[in-house]
């Protein structure tokens, strides 16, 4: 452990959906003197959270304003529909968007998907978030497409989902602000990324300024007429008998 970590803890920021367990025990096995406290935060507000220092890195929903942060795509989620259970799309493997057209779909003011174009019909209000609009789907008022992970999320007894494979996807990503990347921020960098504890401890690796050098030290050494010396143990050609 690096000078100055001792005492310190390391702050993760994560939106719903999002379960960072698998990181976190990694994390906790490496690093048994920096505790790691996790801070739940909804989708719209991390990235203010991370430009105030409330976090020092936090799993965040793409695409998000860049400015200031560094950002590491990690995994894309396949979007799905919610309904009602008697709904039509219960009795379908999976759901296209043209589908829907008939439908009205919420489309609440923390959504996660990025719409070119919003499927179904505008449903009668926008709700505030993907739980209060869940609510609504379940009043039977509408229907909701969300990443995978927020319908499982927000499972309901009285609700389904299906995949709907044409329609845009939600990518989840690790950010943290670019000024501010610590050593802790480095170390946990490399445990997302799947590299081992002997790996520099996941940190940036020798920068390309010193990889000349190391080249040269490792140049084979050169005798008086400017040739490369000969190894010692090549042999000598010889006749070879008949």
């Amino acid at each position: 452990m690096a000078d100055g970590e001792t005492g310190r803890t390391f702050r993760l920021a994560y939106v719903p959906g999002v379960t960072p367990a698998k990181w976190v025990n990694v994390w906790t096995e490496r690093m048994p003197g920096v505790p790691i406290t996790l801070v739940a935060v909804p989708a719209a507000e991390v990235v203010e959270l991370l430009r105030n220092g409330g976090a020092d890195a936090g799993f965040v929903r793409l695409p998000v304003d860049r400015d200031g942060l560094s950002v590491i795509p990690l995994y894309v989620e396949t979007t799905v529909v919610m309904a009602p259970k008697d709904h039509a799309i219960a009795a379908a493997d999976e759901v296209a968007i043209a589908d829907l057209v008939d439908d009205e779909v919420f489309h609440p003011l923390d959504d996660t998907v990025e719409w070119t174009v919003r499927p179904g019909l505008p449903a009668f209000t926008r709700p505030a978030t993907t739980a209060d609009a869940v609510e609504l789907v379940a009043a039977g008022a509408g229907i909701l497409l969300v990443p995978l992970s927020l319908a499982r999320l927000h499972h309901r007894r009285d609700l389904t989902h299906r995949p709907v494979p044409d329609a845009p996807q939600s990518q989840v990503a690790l950010s943290w602000p670019t000024d501010a990347t610590t050593d802790l921020v480095e170390d946990f960098i490399g445990i997302v990324r799947g590299r081992t504890a002997n790996s520099s401890r996941g940190r940036t690796p020798a920068s390309p300024a010193e990889k000349p050098a190391q080249r040269q030290a490792q140049k084979p050494a050169q005798n008086g007429s400017g040739r490369r010396a000969a190894p010692a143990s090549r042999k000598k050609k010889g006749h070879r008998p008949r």
